[in-house]
Formats: structure tokens, sequence, C-alpha cells
């Protein structure tokens, strides 16, 4: 069993930086495919990245593409998203997730396990 638990998310000015992470427990994360999910209030989830699980790999969702970059160091068992540039629409809870599927699989279908979530509000 994996369990995710994020930190890092806030309140940033727009056009600022922040920094997510995910540190996951169990030996086998190296394994798993990790990525990132958000929801803004009264919108769907949405995809926003993904990691192979040697890193390999990587897919973005369209509207972070460019400033968003996700990275994992499995010997901490740990998964980021550098978000810069951050915008207003960015304001959501972000999710990490994992699975034992592929990073080009994880666009379309999340893994199996989930994290609690961090807020992230960007304001003007």
């Amino acid at each position: 069993q994996v369990q995710l638990v994020e930190s890092g998310g806030g309140l940033v000015q727009a056009g600022g930086s922040l920094r997510l992470s995910c540190t996951a427990s169990g030996r086998t994360f190296s394994t798993y495919t990790a990525g990132w999910f958000r929801q803004a209030p009264g919108k769907e989830r949405e995809f926003v990245a993904s990691i192979s699980w040697g890193g390999a790999n990587t897919y973005y969702g369209d509207s972070v593409k460019g400033r968003f970059t996700i990275s994992r160091d499995n010997a901490k068992n740990t998964v980021y998203l550098q978000m810069n540039s951050l915008k207003m629409e960015d304001t959501a809870v972000y999710y990490c997730n994992a699975g034992l599927i592929t990073s080009a699989t994880m666009r379309t279908l999340a893994g199996t396990h989930w994290g609690q979530g961090t807020q992230v509000i960007v304001s003007s």
C-alpha cells in the first residue's frame, strides 16, 4: 500500500512560483507512475502532470505546459511539481496521485492512490 502526503501549497501572487512536494510511504513507490491533478471550486478534476517510474517520460496538461515541471527523487520517495508564472486560474486543490499505469495513461485515467490535497491560491 502506498500513502501519499502533499506539502508546499499556499498563497502566492500572480507571476510567482511554488513548489509542491509529494512524499510516499512504501518501498515500492519507485515502481509507480506518479502525477498531479487539481480541482478548482465548481470544476471537475483536471490532469496536471505525470512522470514515469524512472523519470524518463513526462506529460503535462495543456494549461500548464511550459510553466510547470514535474520531477521525482526515488531515493527520497518524493515527487515534485515546480510551478512558475502562476496565474489566478491555477488556484485549486492539488492532489498527488500514483499508480501502476503508464505516465501516458495517467493523462486520462488516474492511478489508484491519492494524497489528501494541498491548497494553492494565486492572487492578483
